[in-house]
């Protein structure tokens, strides 16, 4: 009887605290994605009553007929591909140099750390205002030809604005993590290896970088994540122009749910753009997994 009571107490205990956990995943995710499903195989303008199903037509017009999802999508990965490089480099490069014993380090920190607790909104709208009225005042008083230049309304320029926004706005956050890491790393293993004659980058790649992987895994994987989703950067900026060279694949979603009101057709990009970062996500998190090593 005792055994049957503490049984009966552990499921108890067991549904008590698990039951509200799964009612909110229900609710929250997957009851939101079995209706995704459904709505993209369906034409439907995401407000009326009258949802037509129509099969796997998104799909084939997204396949065949669709180039805008492929401009979209080719500039999406360029984007991520340089962002996550830039990001990552410049996070390490400051990382390492805010280790060293400087005065002013906990400051520099505090100062490269403030742009990612901004909304990514205000600091859209602030860079636009600093590309145009800004560059403008300082042609004026400088006369140098680059603050003349249309750099939100050349897509070449409009490109590598939107990626020197990303990391600037960014990089504080991904240097944080380096920073943690490095500080995990034994100070014995760098007293040994200067003995032995190892300094500079050859300390660097051979020691430092291997015992800083599992930073690495986080930070590449929350910038790649992060890059393949950018919207409100490029919502603020340049709304996806100049003629659609800077449209990411969110921000082509959101053109067709809710400028086109294709609500059925946007859903089925939604669904191919979730498959799509979980590919690269996991593929990108077993490889860094397998080359850490511990200290």
């Amino acid at each position: 009887m005792k055994a049957f009571n503490k049984t009966a107490r552990s499921y108890t205990e067991f549904f008590v605290f698990v039951t509200p956990a799964m009612i909110f995943i229900l609710l929250a995710a997957i009851i939101p994605f079995l209706m995704s499903l459904y709505y993209s195989l369906t034409k439907w303008n995401g407000v009326g009553k009258n949802i037509k199903f129509i099969g796997l037509d998104n799909f084939i017009e997204l396949f065949t007929t669709d180039t805008g999802s492929l401009q979209s999508l080719l500039f999406t990965l360029l984007y991520g591909i340089l962002n996550v490089i830039l990001t990552n480099v410049t996070a390490i490069t400051l990382a390492v140099i805010l280790t060293k014993a400087l005065k002013s380090k906990a400051v520099l920190r505090a100062a490269f750390f403030i742009p990612n607790i901004i909304s990514l909104v205000i600091i859209g709208f602030i860079w636009k205002f600093v590309f145009t009225r800004v560059f403008e005042a300082l042609h004026e008083v400088t006369h140098w030809s680059v603050f003349q230049w249309s750099w939100l309304g050349d897509q070449h320029l409009a490109f590598v604005s939107i990626l020197l926004v990303s990391v600037w706005q960014s990089v504080g956050f991904y240097m944080m993590i380096y920073i943690t890491g490095l500080q995990s790393i034994p100070s014995e293993l760098n007293e040994a290896a200067s003995i032995d004659g190892v300094v500079g980058l050859k300390r660097f790649f051979t020691i430092t970088l291997p015992l800083l992987m599992p930073s690495l895994t986080v930070a590449f994987f929350l910038t790649i994540a992060n890059s393949l989703k950018v919207f409100d950067i490029i919502y603020t900026l340049t709304f996806g122009g100049p003629g659609g060279a800077t449209t990411s694949i969110t921000m082509d979603i959101y053109n067709e749910a809710f400028v086109n009101n294709r609500f059925g057709y946007a859903t089925a990009k939604s669904l191919l753009f979730v498959v799509l970062i979980l590919l690269i996500t996991v593929f990108q998190v077993k490889f860094f997994k397998s080359k850490e090593v511990e200290a």
